[in-house]
């Protein structure tokens, strides 16, 4: 009988008479012994094979929530909020902070599941280092807001205020803050710090200098004062926010108020300065930090190397590489080819090849930027043998052969002289595909003007505009520098004309090419009244009327010279007795010292004839009847 009941049952079961009902779903926890973890033995909890199953899925699924909803189903599990927390902890997440929201998501989907405090603090540290992620940060924490249930400890408090003061949710902050006093957490110098970086990184940085004033005040609860970090963040503030006196002084009280400083407040200094061009300031807190016997990061070295660099100081920046290299720090190949491209402007090639030797030796393999300073180097030094061989070793080597090459050998070439070769490699560069910029149309034009082919210059130029490359103040120097020497004086002014109506400030280099070719044309009031014009648009050549007359006497042209000198006193544009020392200077330098030793003799510039009752200023012409 017992047997024909089974029988009867399992032939119902298999025709679909009835239904089993499938087992109930089983919580997951994330690690195997979770004892150890309540009791808090010292050593790690081994993983459950799930926790890494799930976070496999997670990190290669492009659809997680889905995946994850299938995966529970077909193995009858439901995760805890032990396991969410732990999973969403998990270094493999980090950089996956959608999946980490999915299994956030699907968690609280699931039924008589809900959140811990661990789990949304847990997923607001993993998007505080995900950013952009605080569009969904923000969302997270209003859920977290709706849990009244949910109370702050201390470590909770310290830990939620990092995560959105690193995100820059400042409404968000001071909840937290206002939700440690409902609860009884008194905040501690990390959440003052918190707090003042909170305010900080949203731009309030009046209201965190009141928070270390607070804190300064010792009004901020017993134990607490401010700390280096507190200075850092302030400081870190005020250069933000481009207050930089407001931070130097911070930074100078320091001291007095018992905190030192520390190499994450020279750095921070140091990279301001930097990054404004205050590369004195940088060599001076390194200075600093190196009496004070602060340990110099490898980046501070860096900035101010480059810095000495930049200001053309190669050997003081070859000092503090040393001591670098003296402290066990490595170099690196920006570092290196900072150097040699420091000692290529100054003309010290044999410098600059011992540190790329220096380089190789240390492991380092030169890039086609340390090449490239090297060939600058060589052509500047007009050694364009050794710098056309750096440049076919680069090509033969596979090392990228940029138009920073080009530009600095057909600089060299046109200095050189050597018009083909420089016309050459302009070819060249067109045809490896490479666009020329307006230093080497320059460079290019130069060289045709130097060599006297104006037309040549002249083609390029008109070339340069149709190509649509950008014609610079220097571009139109060279050309009517080139025009004047040329005799081709009407096509020069117009070329200035030009220059102007195109919006094209003229600089002094410009008008001194443009006024000396006039005054050796005999057009001594153009030169003056395009002075005049040039006050307006702010340019105001100092030593203008010098140059002119300098110029007209090295010419031998004392006769002109003299006349200028009339025409800049009669028209009151110098004050006699200046316009008597340009004239002479400008004779002694020309090497006219007979009429230079007759002028000072002399009253001509400062004194008068008199003429019945009429008394007249003694001209400069009068002396070449002397």
């Amino acid at each position: 009988m017992l047997i024909n009941r089974i029988h009867r049952s399992l032939l119902h079961y298999l025709t679909g008479s009835s239904r089993l009902r499938p087992p109930p779903r089983e919580w997951i926890e994330p690690y195997i012994d979770i004892s150890d973890l309540a009791h808090h033995s010292p050593r790690d909890p081994e993983p459950s094979p799930w926790l890494l199953r799930i976070l496999s899925l997670l990190v290669s699924s492009c659809t997680p929530e889905s995946d994850l909803r299938s995966f529970c189903g077909s193995f009858l599990i439901r995760l805890s909020p032990r396991f969410v927390a732990a999973a969403l902890r998990h270094p493999s997440l980090l950089s996956h902070s959608a999946a980490a929201v999915a299994l956030f998501r699907f968690a609280a989907a699931q039924p008589s599941f809900v959140h811990s405090l661990e789990s949304y603090i847990s997923l607001l540290h993993l998007l505080s280092s995900s950013p952009p992620s605080a569009a969904n940060a923000r969302l997270i924490f209003a859920e977290l807001i709706e849990r009244d249930d949910l109370i702050l400890t201390p470590t909770a408090a310290g830990s939620l205020l990092r995560c959105l003061a690193s995100l820059g949710l400042i409404e968000e902050l001071l909840w937290t803050w206002r939700r440690m006093k409902e609860c009884g957490v008194e905040p501690s110098l990390t959440s003052y710090n918190c707090l003042m970086d909170g305010l900080v990184n949203s731009g309030f940085v009046d209201s965190a200098e009141k928070v270390l004033e607070v804190m300064e005040s010792g009004n901020s609860g017993d134990g607490v004062r401010p700390n280096v970090i507190s200075y850092n963040t302030m400081i870190k503030g005020y250069l933000k926010a481009g207050r930089n006196d407001k931070a130097a002084a911070r930074f100078r009280e320091m001291s007095a108020k018992g905190v030192e400083p520390d190499k994450v407040t020279y750095m921070t200094l140091i990279q301001c300065h930097y990054a404004e061009g205050g590369f004195y300031d940088c060599l001076s807190l390194y200075h600093e930090m190196e009496e004070k016997g602060v340990e110099v990061p490898p980046h501070a070295y860096s900035l101010v190397i480059s810095g000495l660099c930049k200001e053309s100081r190669p050997f003081d920046a070859r000092m503090v590489f040393d001591k670098m290299s003296d402290k066990g720090c490595r170099a690196n190949v920006a570092i290196y080819t900072a150097l040699i491209d420091s000692f290529a402007k100054i003309g010290d090639e044999e410098q600059a090849m011992r540190l790329l030797q220096e380089m190789k030796d240390d492991g380092f393999k030169p890039d086609e930027v340390t090449y490239g300073a090297l060939v600058n180097c060589l052509s500047k030094a007009g050694k364009m043998d050794k710098a056309m061989e750096w440049f076919e070793f680069c090509k033969a080597n596979g090392i990228v052969v940029n138009s920073i090459f080009y530009c600095s050998l057909i600089d060299g070439f046109g200095k050189a002289g050597m018009v083909d070769e420089a016309e050459g490699l302009f070819s060249e560069m067109k045809v490896n595909g490479f666009v020329p910029d307006s230093y080497c149309y320059n460079a290019l034009i130069d060289t045709f003007a130097k060599a006297g082919r104006i037309d040549d210059a002249r083609s390029m130029f008109e070339r340069m505009e149709r190509e649509g490359c950008d014609q610079t103040v220097y571009t139109y120097t060279i050309m009517i520098d080139g025009l004047f020497k040329k005799h081709k004086n009407e096509d020069a002014l117009k070329l200035w004309c030009r220059m102007i109506d195109k919006g094209i400030s003229p600089t002094s280099a410009s008008f001194r090419v443009l006024s000396i070719g006039l005054c050796l044309s005999g057009k001594f009031n153009r030169a003056m009244k395009i002075l005049d014009e040039l006050a307006p648009m702010g340019v105001v050549p100092e030593n203008a009327h010098e140059d002119m007359i300098k110029v007209l006497c090295r010419a031998g042209r004392i006769e002109h010279a003299c006349k200028l000198a009339d025409e800049i006193v009669d028209k009151g544009r110098e004050v006699p007795a200046k316009v008597r020392t340009m004239m002479i200077n400008a004779l002694r330098k020309a090497g006219n010292t007979e009429l230079a030793i007759k002028l000072v003799h002399s009253k001509i510039g400062i004194g008068y004839d008199r003429v019945g009752s009429i008394k007249r200023r003694v001209k400069f012409v009068t002396l070449l009847n002397l």
